[in-house]
Order: C-alpha cells, then structure tokens, then sequence
C-alpha cells in the first residue's frame, strides 16, 4: 500500500467535508486530522506518533456519524488504509 491512496481519501474526505455543513469546531479538528496525516506520511517530519491521531479520528466519527454518514465512510477508510499500512 503506498501513500497516493491514504492521500486520495484525504482528499475525498476534504471535499466532503467541504460540501457538508458543519460547525467550526468540526471543520477545525478535521483540518488538524489531515495536517497530521500528511505529517505522518512525509518522510522528512520526524518523530510523529500515529496513536494520537487515531484517537482524534475516533472522536470525530462518534461526532458526526448520524449526520455526516458519507464523510464517517471516507474516514473509515482513511483508518483502515493507515492500518494496513502498519500505521
């Protein structure tokens, strides 16, 4: 599994994310998730650990699951990609 995956969902998830309405706080830990996860998957940011980032993704998904079904999907996914990816 490489990187253009995981980035492909982020992006879907950016766009759905977009289109959604959701409030700024949402909209700000959401940002957060993908500056992370693109940390996490550049070689050259040292020292990221991905357990933190994981547990914000949880938090997310038990935010907005009845309201935001297709964006809890493509961040599912995201999850799933990154732990098969060992990460």
């Amino acid at each position: 599994m490489d990187n253009s995956e995981i980035r492909g969902l982020l992006t879907r998830l950016r766009d759905e994310i977009q289109q959604s309405e959701l409030d700024d706080e949402t909209r700000r830990l959401m940002s957060e998730l993908d500056a992370d996860i693109h940390d996490l998957l550049d070689p050259d940011t040292p020292d990221v650990e991905p357990g933190p980032i994981l547990e914000r993704a949880r938090e997310i998904d038990a935010n907005f699951r009845a309201e935001h079904p297709t964006a809890v999907r493509i961040l599912n996914e995201v999850m799933a990609t990154l732990s098969r990816m060992g990460i």
